[in-house]
Protein backbone atom coordinates (compact mmCIF):
# COMPACT_ATOMS: atom_id res chain seq x y z
CA UNK A 1 0.00 0.00 0.00
CA UNK A 2 1.29 3.37 -0.97
CA UNK A 3 0.72 6.40 1.55
CA UNK A 4 0.31 9.60 -0.64
CA UNK A 5 -2.83 9.66 -0.17
CA UNK A 6 -3.30 13.25 -2.27
CA UNK A 7 -3.40 12.72 -6.14
CA UNK A 8 -3.67 16.43 -7.04
CA UNK A 9 -3.48 20.32 -5.86
CA UNK A 10 -6.46 22.34 -7.42
CA UNK A 11 -5.86 25.67 -5.54
CA UNK A 12 -3.57 26.99 -3.31
CA UNK A 13 -2.74 30.10 -0.97
CA UNK A 14 0.91 28.81 0.48
CA UNK A 15 0.28 29.20 3.81
CA UNK A 16 -3.19 29.98 4.11
CA UNK A 17 -5.41 27.54 2.26
CA UNK A 18 -5.41 24.41 -0.01
CA UNK A 19 -7.99 22.26 -1.04
CA UNK A 20 -6.98 19.28 -3.02
CA UNK A 21 -8.40 15.94 -4.62
CA UNK A 22 -7.85 12.28 -4.34
CA UNK A 23 -9.52 9.68 -6.78
CA UNK A 24 -10.49 6.24 -4.19
CA UNK A 25 -8.68 3.36 -6.49
CA UNK A 26 -10.87 0.25 -6.14
CA UNK A 27 -7.83 -2.07 -5.57
CA UNK A 28 -6.90 -0.71 -2.00
CA UNK A 29 -5.50 -3.39 -0.08
CA UNK A 30 -7.43 -2.51 2.96
CA UNK A 31 -11.02 -2.95 1.23
CA UNK A 32 -10.40 -6.75 1.34
CA UNK A 33 -10.69 -6.53 5.33
CA UNK A 34 -12.07 -2.94 6.15
CA UNK A 35 -14.82 -4.15 5.96
CA UNK A 36 -15.50 -7.67 3.74
CA UNK A 37 -18.76 -7.14 1.59
CA UNK A 38 -18.71 -2.98 2.44
CA UNK A 39 -15.88 -1.66 1.65
CA UNK A 40 -14.82 1.82 3.01
CA UNK A 41 -11.94 3.79 3.64
CA UNK A 42 -10.67 3.79 7.12
CA UNK A 43 -11.25 7.11 9.27
CA UNK A 44 -7.54 7.16 10.08
CA UNK A 45 -6.58 6.97 6.35
CA UNK A 46 -9.68 9.99 5.70
CA UNK A 47 -7.60 11.77 8.03
CA UNK A 48 -4.38 11.18 7.02
CA UNK A 49 -5.10 12.35 3.54
CA UNK A 50 -6.51 15.76 5.42
CA UNK A 51 -3.38 15.92 6.80
CA UNK A 52 -1.61 15.66 4.34
CA UNK A 53 -3.26 18.05 1.76
CA UNK A 54 -2.29 21.08 4.93
CA UNK A 55 1.04 19.59 4.85
CA UNK A 56 1.37 20.83 1.29
CA UNK A 57 -0.48 24.21 2.48
CA UNK A 58 2.73 24.82 4.78
CA UNK A 59 5.44 23.33 3.36
CA UNK A 60 4.58 25.35 -0.54
CA UNK A 61 5.84 28.27 1.75
CA UNK A 62 9.50 27.02 1.55
CA UNK A 63 10.45 28.54 4.59
CA UNK A 64 13.82 27.29 6.67
CA UNK A 65 11.57 25.76 9.24
CA UNK A 66 11.14 22.04 7.81
CA UNK A 67 8.60 20.13 6.11
CA UNK A 68 5.32 20.26 7.93
CA UNK A 69 4.69 16.74 9.76
CA UNK A 70 1.41 15.88 11.43
CA UNK A 71 1.72 15.91 15.12
CA UNK A 72 -1.00 15.68 17.18
CA UNK A 73 -5.00 15.19 15.74
CA UNK A 74 -6.89 17.61 17.94
CA UNK A 75 -10.49 16.64 16.84
CA UNK A 76 -11.87 14.31 13.76
CA UNK A 77 -15.22 12.99 12.86
CA UNK A 78 -16.52 11.05 10.09
CA UNK A 79 -20.19 11.64 8.93
CA UNK A 80 -20.49 9.83 5.70
CA UNK A 81 -19.04 6.37 4.26
CA UNK A 82 -16.14 6.64 1.24
CA UNK A 83 -16.25 4.01 -0.97
CA UNK A 84 -14.13 2.79 -4.15
CA UNK A 85 -14.02 4.77 -6.99
CA UNK A 86 -15.39 8.09 -4.52
CA UNK A 87 -13.23 11.21 -6.10
CA UNK A 88 -12.50 12.60 -2.30
CA UNK A 89 -11.86 16.88 -2.42
CA UNK A 90 -9.63 17.76 0.54
CA UNK A 91 -9.64 21.29 2.02
CA UNK A 92 -7.62 22.68 4.71
CA UNK A 93 -7.24 26.22 6.11
CA UNK A 94 -4.45 27.14 8.29
CA UNK A 95 -5.46 28.77 11.01
CA UNK A 96 -2.27 29.07 13.05
CA UNK A 97 1.01 29.29 11.41
CA UNK A 98 4.52 29.81 13.85
CA UNK A 99 8.22 29.28 13.33
CA UNK A 100 7.89 25.72 15.55
CA UNK A 101 3.95 24.57 15.07
CA UNK A 102 0.83 25.31 12.92
CA UNK A 103 -2.92 23.99 12.98
CA UNK A 104 -5.50 23.35 10.34
CA UNK A 105 -9.00 23.18 10.03
CA UNK A 106 -9.55 20.39 7.31
CA UNK A 107 -12.97 18.84 5.88
CA UNK A 108 -13.80 16.28 2.85
CA UNK A 109 -16.22 16.02 0.77
CA UNK A 110 -17.46 13.65 -1.78
CA UNK A 111 -19.56 15.72 -4.07
CA UNK A 112 -21.77 17.95 -2.03
CA UNK A 113 -21.70 15.95 1.03
CA UNK A 114 -19.22 16.22 3.82
CA UNK A 115 -17.97 12.95 4.86
CA UNK A 116 -15.10 14.28 7.42
CA UNK A 117 -13.43 17.47 9.24
CA UNK A 118 -10.58 17.46 11.60
CA UNK A 119 -8.62 20.10 13.42
CA UNK A 120 -5.17 18.95 13.19
CA UNK A 121 -1.68 20.19 14.80
CA UNK A 122 1.72 20.25 12.81
CA UNK A 123 5.52 20.38 13.70
CA UNK A 124 8.32 20.56 11.61
CA UNK A 125 11.34 18.52 10.64
CA UNK A 126 14.49 19.69 9.57
CA UNK A 127 14.92 19.35 5.80
CA UNK A 128 18.47 17.94 6.60
CA UNK A 129 16.67 14.67 8.32
CA UNK A 130 15.03 13.87 4.78
CA UNK A 131 16.79 11.76 1.85
CA UNK A 132 18.96 15.17 -0.15
CA UNK A 133 16.59 13.82 -3.02
CA UNK A 134 13.34 13.97 -1.06
CA UNK A 135 10.54 15.76 -4.08
CA UNK A 136 7.16 15.95 -2.91
CA UNK A 137 5.79 15.29 -6.47
CA UNK A 138 2.31 16.83 -5.57
CA UNK A 139 3.16 19.98 -4.66
CA UNK A 140 6.05 20.22 -7.12
CA UNK A 141 3.87 19.76 -10.14
CA UNK A 142 1.02 21.94 -8.99
CA UNK A 143 4.07 24.85 -8.28
CA UNK A 144 5.52 24.18 -11.26
CA UNK A 145 2.04 24.34 -13.46
CA UNK A 146 1.20 27.67 -11.59
CA UNK A 147 4.71 29.49 -12.18
CA UNK A 148 3.44 29.26 -16.57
Amino acid sequence: MRFLLVDRILSLVPGERIEAERTIPHDEDYFRDHFPGFPVVPGVLLTESMGQTAAKCLDAQALPRGKAMLARILSASFRQWVRPGDVLRLRATIVANEDRFATAECDATVGTVAVAQAKLFFSFVPLADFAPDFRDRVLDEFLSGAAR
